[in-house]
């Protein structure tokens, strides 16, 4: 925006030069947008606050039918597969604090949408008697078959071990694995999840982080769960595998922001992830944020699966230098 004070008697004069500079605004904003919805990374708006994704190698929606489910549904584009369920994939799920539950699950609480310049979508969530607190969530592709989330929560009130459960559904991904530190060694491997080990598992970071999970905040109705904890987290990374398409997700967070990886047994129906975001004290109007990245991809086997980790993490640290 230009702005300059004038005398009155030079305004009629302006008036050709402000009408040029407006369009010339308007026409650069509509090559940027046109840019944007070119660009095979941007989300592109519907109706009703959904956007459609093809990226070459996942196509599918965000924000479907308005509702805050993330990336559902998601097709591989070379089978046509469908690979979510139910709530999609990187959605906000249950907000927690110390021993307790705020509302039954942030799918169900309004949001309003907003498409960025470089075709990121931001969902906003206002804070009202239920949920006490303002939060954002910012869904980018990064590459072709890389989805990040950045979620950041500002509390209208003090939150004690303030936790944002982020789920992912995936549809035929019957293997879970979660990359921990093995009890018998003590060094880092993917430990899988089986049924013979709990139908609920968690993998915290530490033994006093576990704590949380076992303070009274999964007991609240209508769906309590209770979690067996298992190996401490070599770090906040887990696996689900599509044995059939030859498909790996790959779910994970930066050590700082993820306190645990939660997962049913990998062969139960719901073919779930979960990122236990943040886990410690927030203060009333403090922001706190969390980040995850989703990774779809063919034949990666665990060695590769740790080293799309580390360059996350270098990524991370490298974007965080740069502030």
């Amino acid at each position: 925006m230009v702005s300059c004070r004038f005398q009155h008697a030079c305004v009629f004069n302006f008036i050709p030069l402000v009408l040029w500079l407006a369009v010339g605004c308007a026409v650069t904003a509509h090559r940027n947008s046109n840019a944007a919805e070119a660009d095979p990374l941007s989300f592109i708006g519907l109706e009703n606050g959904e956007y459609r994704f093809d990226t070459g190698v996942l196509q599918g929606l965000l924000h479907a039918g308005g509702r805050s489910t993330g990336l559902a549904p998601m097709s591989d584009t070379v089978t046509g597969k469908v690979l979510t369920k139910g709530m999609g994939c990187l959605s906000p799920y249950r907000i927690l604090s110390a021993g307790t539950q705020h509302g039954i699950a942030a799918w169900y609480w309004p949001s309003e949408t907003r498409r960025l310049p470089d075709g990121a979508v931001e969902v906003r969530w206002a804070a009202d008697e239920t949920y006490p607190l303002e939060l954002t969530a910012v869904y980018r592709w990064t590459t072709a078959n890389v989805a990040d989330v950045v979620i950041t929560a500002v509390p209208r009130k003090d939150l004690p071990q303030f936790e944002i459960f982020v789920a992912s559904y995936f549809e035929g991904f019957t293997e879970a694995l979660v990359y921990a530190q093995d009890a018998a060694s003590g060094q880092p491997k993917f430990v899988p999840a089986l049924k013979s080990d709990g139908v609920w598992q968690v993998f915290p970071r530490d033994g006093a982080l576990a704590k949380l999970v076992s303070d009274g905040r999964w007991q609240h109705p209508p769906h309590p769960v209770t979690w067996t904890v298992r190996d401490p987290l070599a770090g906040p990374l887990a696996i689900r595998r599509h044995p059939e398409l030859g498909l790996t997700a790959l779910l994970m967070s930066p050590p700082d922001d993820c306190f645990a990886v939660y997962t049913p047994y990998g062969e139960d129906g719901h073919g779930s992830l979960y990122l236990g975001l943040l886990g410690h004290d927030v203060k009333a109007g403090q922001a706190a944020t969390g980040r995850a990245r989703l990774v779809i991809a063919r034949d990666l086997n665990d060695e590769r699966a740790v080293a799309a980790y580390r360059d996350y993490l270098q990524s991370y640290k490298r974007s965080e230098e740069a502030k």
